[in-house]
């Protein structure tokens, strides 16, 4: 079994993102637009995370503050489900607070 996931990225004339739309069939997904994508890739070789961060040029300020806090969370979540490591976890789980506070999160969630 295979299953793909596409991203499409429409560039204006600098080559910034316009507009972004990613496809996952398997999950539902068809040419769904986003403002803005994170993808993290592990090269075993070399020891080494490969990423691609891409937002369109009209991506608000306080969504993407909002965008930011979710993917730290979540990456919070993720770390806990890949390494049971509860001490790191809930000290990655106080900067998220701390993340959230600072830029006034809380009121807008």
């Amino acid at each position: 079994m295979k299953s793909e996931i596409k991203i499409g990225v429409e560039l204006d004339e600098n080559r910034i993102p316009e507009k972004l739309e990613w496809t996952a069939k398997e999950g539902g997904i068809e040419n769904e637009e986003a403002k803005a994508v994170m993808l993290s890739v592990w090269n075993s070789t070399n020891k080494e995370a490969l990423r691609i961060d891409l937002w369109t040029k009209d991506m608000p300020l306080d969504e993407m503050r909002l965008f930011f806090h979710q993917t730290l969370v979540s990456m919070t979540e993720t770390y806990y489900r890949a390494t049971h490591d509860q001490k790191m976890t809930d000290t990655m789980k106080d900067f998220t607070d701390y993340f959230a506070d600072k830029l006034n999160l809380r009121s807008g969630n």
